[in-house]
């Protein structure tokens, strides 16, 4: 009954495998959800959808599917379990208090509740402050917002409180989701996967099941056999500019280099401020008597390095195309010049920039940087990390 939503995730584009189809349905018979729509909807989610761009596409392929499926009442839902009345009265009784029974068999249910409500609607004529009748606020009526009724309509209130609404009666808006978002450390990783290499080095400290099964097939006993373990060779050395307007990003740039350290057992970084000079350092509290010579870390790594800049490229022109530019020192030579000799010792390298893409052209400088990288600026959202991984697996 399942394979017309599976089709419809394929035909709304979701990339989704028959082996996750079929991890869906042992969800399902294990009874993970039974009659809650909602959870149903996530656990679909959960299962079914990979990446968080096509959460939206997701929820078009779900609508499409099972529209109507919010429709069915719970005395649809009761009526088919066909459950004994005496046993439901029994569960009311222990889960609700009597005050709670008295006021819920008061109105008469749902359907009594809806009626109500409507007549009400007709009779009132202004706005209601507290009370227990009124269509208002701040009262106990079962109708309106910021108030308590253990069985009410809330209508003109944006979020939940006590969870005890039986229908909510506003009109709501909802944004789609997209890939234009800053990253947080988990979407980093699931970007920064994309650039990997697998190779086996080091220590022979992983079971080979496969080679010993077909050793043992051949020699006629246990020939256990054990290789090293697989990890990422992709080496990446990542260069941050830090300070002055920098600062707001701290903490995505923080989130970035948790990432990457996490992703990457061959990472170097140093750290910059505004433009690559002759001198880059590692620890921002020593970047004056440690520093350590851009010609020497340009003659250290080689060309298989994958190199990232992370800054936002904000800076006077000078200080990127005239020696003596520098805000705090004398270069003796233009930051283009050192960009440059960076992008021909690193073939395979990146910008990324954690201002909006949107504002770039409203600065020179940027301008002049993405430019020296050949368009190969891109920005901190999901689609432009994962844009610019590309670039570098190439």
């Amino acid at each position: 009954m399942f394979l017309p939503f599976f089709e419809q995730l394929r035909k709304h584009a979701v990339p989704v495998s028959l082996r996750e189809h079929l991890a869906f349905l042992e969800g399902l018979q294990a009874g993970l959800v039974t009659w809650d729509s909602e959870a149903f909807y996530y656990l679909a989610r959960t299962i079914l959808v990979k990446d968080e761009r096509h959460i939206d596409r997701f929820d078009r392929a779900f609508a499409a599917s099972f529209a109507g499926l919010d429709t069915i009442t719970p005395e649809q839902v009761l009526e088919a379990l066909d459950l004994p009345g005496d046993w439901l009265e029994k569960l009311a009784e222990k889960h609700l208090s009597p005050e709670e029974m008295e006021q819920i068999k008061a109105l008469g249910g749902f359907e009594k509740l809806m009626e109500t409500l409507r007549q009400r609607l007709e009779e009132q004529k202004e706005r209601h402050q507290g009370g227990n009748k009124w269509v208002g606020t701040a009262g106990t009526s079962p109708f309106g917002a910021y108030g308590y009724n253990p069985e009410g309509v809330r209508i003109g209130q944006k979020e939940g409180r006590h969870g005890r609404a039986v229908k909510v009666w506003d009109k709501r808006e909802f944004k789609n989701l997209d890939d234009q978002v800053e990253l947080g450390t988990r979407n980093i990783k699931v970007a920064m996967k994309r650039l990997r290499r697998w190779a086996r080095d080091g220590a022979q400290d992983e079971l080979d099941l496969d080679g010993t099964i077909r050793s043992t097939a051949e020699h006629g006993w246990l020939d256990v056999k054990v290789r090293p373990e697989r990890r990422n060779a992709v080496k990446v050395l990542m260069f941050f500019d830090v300070g002055g307007s920098m600062d707001p990003h701290i903490k995505v740039l923080e989130e970035l280099f948790s990432a990457a350290r996490a992703e990457f057992k061959h990472l170097e970084y140093f750290y910059f401020h505004n433009c690559l000079y002759e001198g880059i350092w590692r620890d921002n509290r020593r970047r004056w008597e440690a520093q350590t010579p851009t010609a020497e870390v340009l003659r250290t790594y080689g060309p298989d390095w994958k190199c990232i800049f992370v800054g936002d490229a904000t800076m006077s022109p000078y200080e990127i195309l005239h020696p003596g530019g520098a805000n705090e020192h004398w270069n003796q030579e233009a930051g283009e010049v050192w960009l440059q000799r960076a992008r021909a010792q690193w073939p395979s390298h990146l910008w990324i920039n954690p201002t909006p893409e949107r504002f770039w052209g409203g600065t020179q400088s940027i301008g002049i940087v993405n430019s020296i990288f050949e368009n190969r600026m891109v920005p901190m959202t999901l689609e432009g990390l994962s844009r610019g991984i590309k670039e570098l697996s190439r």
